[in-house]
C-alpha cells in the first residue's frame, strides 16, 4: 500500500484538509468538531492577519486515493530569528507509523529548507490556535478550545524521535455552592489596598472599549510562556471582532487600577462543547440553535482565559478576577468548570485551584514535543 504526500493548493485540497478528522473521529463521544468556516479562514491570508508574519503550508497524505493524514507546517518569522525552530500543528493520521512518519518527515524537510534547526508543537500560528498534543484524558470531554487525538498518536511520537518540551493540564473543579468566605475576604482586601476595582458586565457594548486593554494584558502576561509572541495591532483587531463579540458578558470580569486601566481579566462561558458536538462543524441553518440552549441552561462554564499584568501578580489579582467569575457561576446555577490547557509550570494560576477545597482535579494532560535535527 503505497503512502503519497500531497501539498494544498487548492480550495478542494484545503477542504479535504479541514474535513479530516470528521471520519478520523467521528465515533469518539469526546471529539470536538470545529466550526469549518472558522478552519477555513485560518489558513486564509484573507482572514488571518498572522500570514503577515507567518508561513505556512499544509500536506494531506492519501493512500489508493483515500485521505489517511494531514499536517500543517508553520515558520513564525519572530521564533525563526530567535530559535531556529519551526513549527508543526493540525497533525492528524490514521494509527500506521509509515503514514505518520511520511507526514513528519514531509514537514520537517520543509522547515529545514527554510534555516531552521528544530521543530515544536502541534502549534497554530499564535496562542489563541489549537496547541498541544493530548497525552492523558483520553476519555474526558474538554472545552471547544482544545484538541482531541487517539491514544496513539503520543506512542508515534516517541517512536519518530521527538522529546518533550512542556506539558500543559486542564482542570476540572466542583464549585462550592458559596463562595469560600477566605476568597471574598481577601479580594476585598486587594481592592481597598492597592485602589483597584473589578467591572462586571451585562451588555457586550460595556465589554468591547476594554478589549484592547485586555489584549494588551495578554500580551504581557503570557509573553514568558512556551510557544507564545506577542499580538500585533492587526491580531488583537481581528480577535476582538471574531471572538469579544460574542462572549456572554456576565461570565467576563475586568480589573483597572486607579487610571482605569486594564490589569488583569478573566473570560468564562457557559461549556459549548457538546453544543459544538450536535452543530457538527456548521453553524447554520440549525446548528447555532444549540449553542443557545447551552447559554440558557447549563451546568457546566468553561474558564477560557486569565491574566494579570506583570506589575500586579504578585499582589493577588488573580483571586479578585475568579471571585467575579465563580458568583457568576453560582448565580446561573453552575456548580463544575473545566479550564482551557494552563502550562505545567505556570504555578501562580494553578495554585488558585486551592480555593475549590479540594474538590479540583488534572482531568486531561496534553504536550508540546519537539525535534531536534542531527
Amino acid at each position: 500500500m503505497g503512502i503519497e504526500i500531497r501539498e494544498v493548493k487548492t480550495k478542494n485540497d484545503l477542504r479535504r484538509f479541514v474535513k479530516l478528522p470528521f471520519r478520523l473521529y467521528n465515533k469518539s463521544p469526546y471529539w470536538i468538531p470545529p466550526i469549518i468556516k472558522d478552519e477555513l479562514r485560518t489558513f486564509s491570508a484573507k482572514y488571518n492577519p498572522a500570514f503577515g508574519h507567518c508561513m505556512a503550508k499544509l500536506w494531506i497524505a492519501y493512500t489508493n486515493d483515500e485521505i489517511v493524514g494531514r499536517i500543517a507546517g508553520i515558520v513564525h518569522k519572530e521564533e525563526a530569528q530567535k530559535d531556529a525552530i519551526g513549527r508543526f500543528g493540525w497533525l492528524d493520521f490514521k494509527d500506521d507509523i509509515a503514514i505518520s512518519g511520511k507526514l513528519i518527515d514531509t514537514v520537517e524537510k520543509w522547515i529545514r529548507e527554510q534555516g531552521m534547526m528544530a521543530m515544536h508543537g502541534p502549534l497554530g500560528f499564535t496562542d489563541m490556535d489549537f496547541e498541544g498534543m493530548l497525552i492523558e484524558g483520553f476519555g474526558e470531554m474538554g472545552t471547544i478550545a482544545t484538541i482531541y487525538n487517539h491514544a496513539y498518536y503520543p506512542e508515534h511520537m516517541n517512536v519518530l524521535g521527538f522529546d518533550k518540551v512542556v506539558d500543559w493540564v486542564e482542570m476540572e473543579g466542583i464549585l462550592p455552592e458559596t463562595l469560600p468566605p477566605k476568597m471574598v475576604r481577601k479580594a476585598e482586601i486587594i481592592e481597598a489596598r492597592f485602589g483597584l476595582r473589578s467591572l462586571r458586565f451585562n451588555k457586550i457594548k460595556e465589554l468591547l472599549p476594554y478589549g484592547r486593554g485586555i489584549f494588551k494584558v495578554l500580551n504581557e502576561s503570557y509573553s514568558n510562556l512556551h510557544g507564545f509572541y506577542p499580538l500585533t495591532n492587526e491580531q488583537i483587531e481581528h480577535y476582538i471582532s471574531q471572538y469579544l463579540s460574542y462572549l456572554k458578558p456576565q461570565f467576563s470580569s475586568v480589573v483597572i487600577n486607579g487610571e482605569n486601566e486594564v490589569i488583569g481579566f478573566g473570560v468564562a462561558m457557559p461549556s459549548f462543547s457538546r453544543a459544538f458536538q450536535k452543530a457538527s462543524g456548521y453553524l447554520f441553518p440549525f446548528g447555532f440553535l444549540h449553542l443557545i440552549k447551552a447559554l440558557r441552561k447549563n451546568d457546566l462554564a468553561d474558564l477560557y482565559l486569565m491574566g494579570v499584568s506583570n506589575n500586579y501578580q504578585k499582589l493577588g489579582v488573580s483571586a479578585l478576577i475568579l471571585k467575579d467569575i465563580l458568583q457568576a457561576f453560582n448565580n446561573a446555577g453552575i456548580n463544575k468548570v473545566v479550564t482551557n490547557p494552563m502550562l505545567e509550570n505556570n504555578h501562580q494560576i494553578l495554585t488558585q485551584w486551592n480555593e475549590f477545597q479540594g474538590n479540583s482535579r488534572i482531568h486531561r494532560r496534553r504536550r508540546c514535543f519537539v525535534k531536534k535535527f542531527v
